[in-house]
């Protein structure tokens, strides 16, 4: 029968987005395909395969392709450990010193380097010893080739040898693919001046009280403080300044200085003696050169200030002025309880008590001027003019009471005399005119001027002037 359907199955597809050949399930037109029957990739390479002669030598295959070494051999590098021995000879701590190196070999062009890793604080020209180049061998132009190397022997590069100890593991496998044997691996040899100082320094006890290094480690950066007041209120224009004195236990040392406040009229220099050893006794001996322009010696000193010579309550002479000792802080309190078994370190009161207010007494009135304008002399070298009413002034301006008197007199012609008593409501003054009369043989005019007047028994600590209620017709002033 002729075929009627030449549908030939799907052989291509795809799987997670790349496209992927299958084997095809069924023939042309959907026939039975047997599972021993090529495929047409098959077929195609069976058509194309040459037939092979059984007859005469084997054909030799194609060369592989060329590669040349520095493309073949490229990043490949051997490294070995080694280190060399220099001599010291200006060194009373160490005759030799030992250094570590590597030596790298290039496959690639057989060159060679050398690099000595770098030492931190170490004082010597480290990292890399021999620039990369191929290494002369000997004076007949040989050079050194990677067969040349092994562990456990010496090299010499200009001059200076070698001894390798080992290498890593690349290095371990190409030797051995190539038919080297390797020799066993040493220890690499440590420096013996860095191993010295690697370890613990001995401990040794200093029976010597006096060890100045002992000293200085133990009370380094320890200071006892003292508050203390120079009272130079004695001389002219002298005054009483406070000042901190700091002795420092590491050396035995005093500095004394100033503490200044906001406006006390002074320069700002903090430090009245700088930091040294101050003498408190002196060899007794004749002064032929003045000391003033030479050093204190420890010749001319017979003891010097110590720790013990300062303690609150107490006065010590620095240098010529002497300084009382009120207080100190915490560590000092602490630090003499432990060391010297002192705890009578009370604070000491320096605030001078104000004087006593000595009462002003007021002397009697002398009869001249006002009372109070008299009394301001009392109070001030400059006197003042007292307070005045404004506002009782000037409601009361220009209003004056006027009163017709006569003087109470046992005399008859005092009696005859006639006078007008003006009183000033404005400021409670009072003024007396006597009226003149014809051929009585006293002159009229001003007979009291514009003035306050105090009633009788009136002292001047409480005054009592004359007031319009006591101006009444028929009473009686004196």
């Amino acid at each position: 029968p002729q075929k009627t359907s030449f549908h030939r199955s799907q052989t291509l597809g795809y799987k997670n987005g790349f496209a992927v050949s299958r084997m095809p399930v069924v023939g042309i037109g959907r026939e039975r395909l047997y599972e021993n029957q090529l495929s047409e990739a098959e077929l195609e390479d069976l058509s194309l395969q040459k037939p092979v002669l059984t007859y005469g030598p084997a054909k030799q295959p194609p060369p592989s392709a060329f590669l040349p070494a520095h493309v073949a051999l490229d990043k490949k590098i051997l490294k070995f450990d080694a280190y060399f021995q220099e001599d010291v000879p200006l060194s009373a701590e160490e005759r030799f010193r030992i250094r570590q190196v590597c030596i790298y070999y290039y496959l690639e062009d057989d060159s060679m380097t050398v690099i000595e890793p770098a030492v931190k604080n170490s004082g010597l020209p480290q990292g890399k010893l021999l620039r990369r180049h191929r290494v002369p061998k000997n004076d007949h132009g040989d050079h050194y080739h990677w067969k040349d190397l092994n562990l456990g022997m010496d090299i010499t590069m200009y001059g200076r040898t070698y001894h390798i100890v080992d290498c890593d593991p690349f290095t371990q496998v190409f030797l051995m693919s190539q038919g080297i044997e390797l020799n066993p691996p040493e220890k690499m040899l440590c420096d013996p001046y860095i191993e010295m100082r690697r370890q613990p320094p001995l401990k040794c006890t200093t029976p010597s009280d006096f060890d100045q290094l002992k000293q200085f480690l133990t009370y380094d950066k320890q200071v006892l403080r003292f508050y203390a007041i120079w009272d130079d209120s004695d001389s002219m224009f002298g005054e009483t300044r406070p000042f901190i004195i700091h002795y420092y236990l590491a050396d035995d040392t005093v500095e004394v200085r100033e503490v200044h406040k906001p406006n006390d009229g002074r320069d700002p220099f903090p430090i009245l003696i700088k930091r040294q050893h101050l003498p408190k006794t002196f060899v007794e001996k004749k002064k032929t050169f003045p000391t003033c322009v030479m050093e204190i010696s420890d010749q001319e000193v017979l003891e010097w200030y110590t720790a013990k010579d300062f303690a609150v309550g107490k006065s010590t002479t620095i240098l010529g002025r002497n300084f009382f000792i009120y207080d100190c802080d915490e560590f000092t309190r602490n630090f003499y309880r432990d060391k010297f078994g002192i705890t009578g370190f009370q604070p000491v009161d320096i605030n001078k008590k104000p004087p006593e207010e000595v009462q002003q007494v007021i002397p009697p009135y002398n009869g001249f001027g006002i009372l109070e304008d008299s009394l301001q002399n009392c109070f001030s070298l400059f006197p003042k003019p007292p307070r005045k009413d404004v506002i009782k002034m000037l409601e009361n301006n220009h209003k004056v009471l006027r009163y017709q008197v006569s003087l109470e007199s046992p005399d008859p012609e005092d009696r005859k005399r006639h006078f007008i008593l003006s009183y000033f409501l404005s400021d409670d003054m009072i003024s007396i005119y006597e009226r003149p009369l014809r051929n009585s043989g006293i002159t009229g005019g001003k007979y009291l001027g514009k003035t306050r007047v105090a009633k009788p028994g009136s002292t001047t600590e409480n005054v009592s002037y004359y007031e319009p209620s006591d101006l009444t017709i028929g009473s009686t002033i004196e």
